[in-house]
């Protein structure tokens, strides 16, 4: 029995370089950057103070009498702007035969940090020095009295996914996975096989993150994970450079409405691409290192062509993982030439992180837009800050300037922190 077709039909995110899907691809190809001092909490005696943070958000467009986002966290309203603007494009809105209880979600959606400056407060009031212990009855009065107008609800991962559903009414499954970088890369090829078996007809997919808080840059410090170049936000994040010294923090949402495509055909929907390809794999190494010899990638990626029936060299284009890192820029690299071969040094590939920043749960969602981006303007974006390259990262990594160049085919790579590895392959619509 053959499998059904998956195809996307509408796209939507909210960026550091925009909260809508022109905008953000405008300033995508322009090579402008997201990078700014912190403005979410008072950062100034960090080791890193900057980040790359969402700007100028509002959310005022929600249907009327269709989800109640009182209490919701930054990662909700993000992840709700993204799922409107790509449920509009999908014509969706205006379908008279949409039938609500095949329709589902899954998110790779992760914290929401709002509340954390309350129980920071909380710890600092409430901590005995002289008994070097917190006291838990000042700890609760202040807590609670900081989080009367939050619902512990609000905390919960699933939270982001059913805030959407309620949006959207959608009836269908509602699922989450937490798997770090590679959250929302996997919710999209995990929604791909539930349509491919006929378990849903349509699913709303990706992922929502903010970890620009007090806890995330304190924990992405003292895993010495960020790049410390407060001097210079904006040249901080430069994958597959020689002088690369870490990762910058990002945050935001990306969507695609995925649908069986003899559906969508039917109701004549636009097509912006194809699912043809998903693998996902573990290293099985380290929790804190990626396997130095990038046999997760490697698998993972192996998986997705065989999935899709393509040869590597028929790649027209890969969206790097491309964090900016020492290890995961080297092992990404020794993992794209282990798969491809002599093809490697002539498939254009190039990070976004370096303007977006990491986006963590939502940085996979964001960057198969990217390609589905790429695949319809025939343009790359670029690798900025790219001015001295690492000898062994030796591919075409589309250096500092967005190139003209047709993409039929394109690869979306994501390698999560503690081993999870996922790929995506999206094919021109046919």
């Amino acid at each position: 029995m053959s499998r059904r077709r998956v195809v996307i039909t509408g796209v939507g995110c909210v960026t550091p370089l925009g909260n809508d899907i022109q905008t953000f691809w405008d300033n995508l190809l322009a090579g402008k950057s997201g990078m700014q001092a912190i403005s979410h909490f008072n950062a100034k005696s960090f080791s890193t103070n900057f980040a790359a943070e969402v700007k100028n958000f509002k959310l005022d467009d929600l249907p009327k009498d269709r989800g109640d986002l009182t209490y919701a966290l930054r990662n909700c309203r993000y992840a709700v702007k993204a799922a409107l603007e790509a449920w509009r494009q999908s014509g969706l809105e205006v379908c008279p035969t949409l039938d609500r209880n095949h329709m589902g979600v899954y998110l790779g959606a992760g914290e929401g940090p709002l509340d954390f400056d309350v129980f920071m407060n909380a710890i600092g009031k409430s901590y005995q020095p002289d008994q070097r212990k917190i006291d838990a009855r000042i700890w609760h009065q202040y807590a609670a009295a900081g989080l009367h107008k939050l619902r512990e609800l609000e905390q919960e991962p699933n939270t982001v996914g059913n805030h959407v559903a309620c949006v959207l009414d959608a009836r269908g499954p509602v699922f989450n996975c937490l798997t770090a970088c590679a959250a929302s890369t996997q919710a999209i090829g995990q929604a791909t096989e539930m349509i491919r078996r006929g378990e849903a007809e349509i699913m709303v997919a990706g992922g929502a993150h903010s970890m620009v808080h007090l806890f995330g840059i304190t924990g992405f410090i003292r895993l010495t994970a960020l790049s410390g170049d407060n001097h210079n936000p904006t040249g901080a994040s430069r994958p597959f450079d020689l002088e690369r010294n870490g990762f910058v923090v990002g945050e935001g949402a990306g969507i695609v409405i995925l649908e069986e495509f003899e559906s969508a055909k039917a109701r004549g929907a636009t097509i912006l691409g194809e699912m043809v390809g998903y693998g996902s794999s573990a290293d099985a190494f380290r929790i804190t290192d990626t396997h130095p010899e990038g046999r997760g990638a490697i698998l993972c990626i192996k998986m997705a062509l065989e999935d899709a029936g393509l040869k590597p060299e028929e790649i027209d284009y890969i969206s790097a993982h491309g964090t900016g890192t020492q290890e995961n820029d080297g092992t990404e690299t020794l993992a794209i030439k282990r798969v491809f071969g002599e093809a490697a040094k002539k498939i254009p590939m190039s990070s976004i992180k370096s303007m977006t920043g990491h986006l963590i749960g939502a940085a996979g969602a964001v960057e198969l837009i990217t390609c589905i981006l790429a695949i319809r303007d025939g343009i790359i974006p670029p690798t900025m800050n790219l001015h001295n390259p690492d000898p062994e990262c030796d591919l075409d990594y589309v250096p500092n300037q967005a190139r003209k160049h047709k993409v039929r085919i394109a690869l979306s790579n994501s390698f999560g922190f503690g081993g999870q590895n996922d790929s995506l392959i999206v094919r021109a619509a046919e």
